[in-house]
C-alpha cells in the first residue's frame, strides 16, 4: 500500500475518520475483490494529488465487520467521503478518477 494511504479498522475508525481535520476518503475492499484491487492505483494518484488537504484511508470488511456494518456497506468497493465526522458522499464499484476528484472537490469547496 502507499504511504499516502492509511489502513484503518474498527478500533481506529473514530480517530483517523470521524475526528479527523481534514475530510476523509474511506475505501471499503476485500483482498479477493478484483474491482476494489483496480481502484488501488486510482486511489493512490488521488492521495498525492490530494496530499495535505483530504486523507486517504482503506479498511478491509473481511477483518472490520462493525464499522462496515454501521455504515451500511452492502457492496464493494464502497467509497465513501467523510467530513466533520459526517459521511458525505458515497459511491459504489470500480469508478473513475475523475468521478472521485468530483467528490473531493465538492468537500473542498
Amino acid at each position: 500500500m502507499a504511504e499516502n494511504i492509511i489502513e484503518v479498522n474498527d478500533g481506529s475508525f473514530e480517530e483517523q475518520v470521524l475526528k479527523s481535520a481534514t475530510p476523509v476518503l474511506i475505501d471499503f475492499w476485500a483482498p479477493w475483490c478484483g474491482p476494489c484491487r483496480a481502484l488501488t492505483p486510482t486511489l493512490e494518484a488521488l492521495a498525492e494529488d490530494y496530499k495535505g488537504r483530504v486523507k486517504i484511508v482503506k479498511m478491509n470488511v473481511d477483518e472490520n465487520a462493525n464499522v462496515p456494518a454501521t455504515v451500511g456497506v452492502r457492496s464493494i468497493p464502497f467509497i465513501a467521503l467523510y467530513k466533520k465526522g459526517e459521511m458525505i458522499d458515497s459511491l459504489v464499484g470500480a469508478v473513475p478518477k475523475s468521478k472521485l476528484s468530483n467528490m473531493i472537490e465538492k468537500a473542498l469547496s
